[in-house]
């Protein structure tokens, strides 16, 4: 092989190597794709990583759709299914345009967050916290959907 290839070939697989420790796996691939592909969430508050990752997970499970994606969210071990469709009925729609996430309090293990949908101009409120096995997740109730007082 020459050396200019030998140097490519051994510069490509760095490179991919890096990438994919960088990637954190299927996980962290599949969150980059997930980012890329959706509306930026506004943000207000202080959020941990964990409860920022999941409230922008919720966002984009209901503007995709993808109510079993959002029903695995759960942290409460019931059937979130009947939830996560009531959830996709209510804000899918509104999920696709700008959303603002307000993040009260402290978020180490749980924290408040009120989602501000900018289309319908209605708010809601959820709770987001660790879980079994150290993953966040969501407390999925019924929405409750009210009008935005912005």
């Amino acid at each position: 092989m020459q050396p200019n290839l030998m140097r490519a070939a051994a510069v490509t697989l760095v490179l991919g190597a890096a990438l994919t420790a960088c990637s954190g796996g299927q996980d962290g691939l599949d969150y980059q794709t997930d980012y890329a592909n959706h509306r930026p969430l506004r943000v207000t508050g202080h959020p941990s990583t964990g409860s920022l990752e999941t409230v922008q997970k919720v966002v984009w499970r209901l503007a995709d759709g993808d109510a079993d994606g959002l029903a695995a969210l759960n942290t409460e071990g019931d059937d979130a299914g009947p939830a996560a469709r009531a959830w996709v009925r209510a804000y899918g729609t509104a999920a696709r345009a700008e959303v603002t996430a307000d993040f009260l309090d402290e978020g180490s293990v749980r924290q408040e967050v009120v989602l501000h949908f900018s289309g319908p101009r209605r708010t809601q409120e959820l709770t987001v916290r660790i879980a079994e096995g150290d993953t966040w997740g969501i407390v999925l109730d019924d929405p409750a959907p009210r009008p935005d007082t912005e």
